[in-house]
């Protein structure tokens, strides 16, 4: 548990405006050692792909919805 997030986070905005937006090569090796590291763990691929997907849908169906109704406006 961080003690003073609010750091952390003015941190991150700072190295980050410093070193400018990632690479596609330096994104994608950042995301395949994450992803190895959640296999390590255990934590991916997920036992049941398709677990929780009727939550996901409904998600994106009120998500769309509201989309639509935002570009009549």
């Amino acid at each position: 548990m961080l003690k003073n997030p609010e750091l952390i986070r003015k941190l991150e905005d700072k190295l980050s405006r410093r070193e400018g937006a990632l690479g596609f090569d330096k994104a994608s090796r950042i995301f395949t050692a994450m992803w190895k590291e959640a296999v390590s763990l255990g934590v991916l691929p997920p036992k049941d792909p398709l677990e929780g997907i009727e939550a996901d849908i409904r998600l994106a169906a009120v998500l769309n919805s509201c989309s639509k109704n935002s570009s009549r406006r």
